[in-house]
């Protein structure tokens, strides 16, 4: 009788032959599936998601200081960057996607080599800025008053800039730097871990698989990514909020002159309005970029008016009194002439609110809704978060580009003292120091966004008699007034 010859799994292998064979028996097994399995990824030292001004700001960082430049880093994007690379208009045509960057913006972009790239002839400083409240008439103005009295002349409060005119000079300078992949017209299918193979033990690390097929390892994942970042989702970080049930208008505007100053002394003018503040932004010459924040059903009401009426709105949101404003929200059309005829009943200083504008760029005038969003934390183990992937502001005080890029300054700080130091730039000890640095800062001025959006918001009572008092009271105290503004143009002291 034969003995029964019972089969041994691969499994029970495992308790009779050594661990270095039994590797190589799963090495064996690994490679006899390989037909099916994904193909291997390539390995960078930082994937960056996300092609708008942080992603790139990041790149063109990297690749300009000597620490960094040797690290194989890759972009991922889904949009035509060609498009953006190549972006071009008219002298009298301007995007309606614009943003105020400060002077210490400016700074960090000239210091990487990208402000030379930006076509200056596109940006508008400006000198002054504006406030009032649309209820009281309570006032405040910025301006840099004590440097114009010891004659040292005007120094930019900020700088208006399209935000593609931005990108095209970052795109410029990573072109001029080399050694950055770009896969752009490639979406994000999905992010998750590595493998372990011969090679290396990626199984720690992120993947990122793209549409085209390509799977890019990643020892720091930066998602610069947007308010719906597929990087923060992967790295399970919560992001926290709210929807102000606002949305912002935006458009293009010729006015009738260059401003009060010409063309050397621009102010920006901005009202705060019981549904919102609107703001009117100078660009060079005889434009400016209109920034309304107002109610969703507002805001698509005015998106329907002929050009001539969405300009008499305009008009009348930096002149008229509130009620009226309200009742020229009702009317379905005939704007024009009802602020034509209001116009003459109304008092104001000529000088303290802005040029009137006479036309509106054709196809400028879009809307956007706003929200508050902050992520619990920027940084997981090997995933760092920037710009609106990491926190979302609202627009009145013009500070959602240059917190992306004070993350960014930030962020490439902290890779340069890691890789300097001989640390893993991806892990989250040596990503902490960006964390603790960006992540107050931001809350704090998150916050004060939020609480002045929330107190103009109200309008009646004693609290708009109690903020005007306190608006004027900054007004007249200059040394204060020269604090917030160095804070807001970030050249002050730190604070947090």
């Amino acid at each position: 009788m034969k003995p029964t010859r019972t089969p041994v799994l691969t499994g029970q292998l495992v308790n009779y032959i050594c661990s270095s064979c039994n590797h190589q028996l799963r090495r064996q097994r690994r490679g006899y599936a390989s037909v099916s399995q994904p193909p291997r990824p390539s390995i960078y030292d930082v994937v960056c998601v996300g092609g708008g001004p942080a992603g790139l700001s990041l790149l063109a960082a990297l690749r300009s200081s000597p620490a960094t430049a040797n690290l194989k880093v890759a972009l991922v994007e889904s949009q035509d960057l060609s498009k953006t690379r190549d972006f071009s208009l008219p002298p009298n045509q301007f995007s309606n996607r614009c943003s105020s960057l400060t002077p210490s913006s400016v700074r960090f972009l000239d210091t990487i080599g990208v402000w030379k790239h930006v076509k200056r002839e596109r940006v508008q400083g400006y000198t002054e800025m504006q406030v009032w409240d649309g209820i009281s008439g309570a006032r405040i103005e910025f301006d840099w008053h004590a440097e114009k009295e010891a004659g040292r002349g005007e120094r930019p409060i900020a700088f208006m800039n399209e935000n593609l005119n931005l990108t095209s000079g970052l795109l410029k300078r990573i072109d001029e730097l080399g050694g950055v992949e770009i896969l752009d017209r490639e979406k994000v299918e999905n992010i998750g871990f590595g493998e372990e193979s011969e090679e290396a033990d990626l199984s720690m690390w992120p993947v990122v698989e793209l549409n085209g097929g390509r799977r890019l390892a990643a020892r720091l994942l930066v998602g610069a990514d947007g308010a719906n970042s597929p990087v923060r989702a992967f790295s399970g970080i919560e992001s926290r909020g709210w929807d102000y049930e606002r949305h912002g208008v935006v458009a293009t505007l010729e006015t009738e002159g260059s401003g009060w100053g010409g063309d050397a002394s621009k102010t920006a003018y901005q009202r705060f309005l019981p549904t919102g503040p609107v703001a009117m932004l100078p660009l060079p010459g005889n434009y400016s970029t209109l920034v309304w924040s107002t109610t969703p059903a507002l805001a698509a009401h005015l998106k329907t008016l002929s050009p001539k009426d969405f300009i008499a709105m305009v008009n009348a949101a930096f002149r008229l009194s509130p009620v009226d404003l309200a009742y020229m929200h009702t009317q379905a059309s005939g704007q024009a002439d009802e602020f034509s005829w209001r116009e003459k009943h109304t008092e104001f200083d000529m000088q303290r609110i802005p040029q009137k504008a006479v036309g509106v760029q054709e196809g400028s005038i879009a809307s956007f809704p706003l929200k508050l969003r902050h992520a619990d934390t920027y940084i997981g183990e090997r995933v760092a978060l920037v710009g609106d992937a990491a926190h979302t502001i609202h627009p009145l005080a013009g500070q959602g580009l240059n917190q992306g890029q004070g993350d960014v300054e930030s962020l490439v700080k902290t890779i340069d003292f890691a890789v300097t130091h001989g640390q893993d730039i991806g892990v989250e000890m040596s990503l902490e120091r960006y964390n603790v640095e960006r992540y107050a800062a931001n809350n704090m001025l998150l916050g004060v966004c939020d609480k002045l959006h929330k107190l103009y918001a109200v309008e009646s009572g004693p609290l708009v008699g109690l903020r005007s008092i306190g608006l004027r009271a900054i007004n007249s105290l200059s040394p204060l007034k020269a604090f917030l503004m160095a804070q807001a143009a970030g050249t002050g002291v730190k604070i947090l």
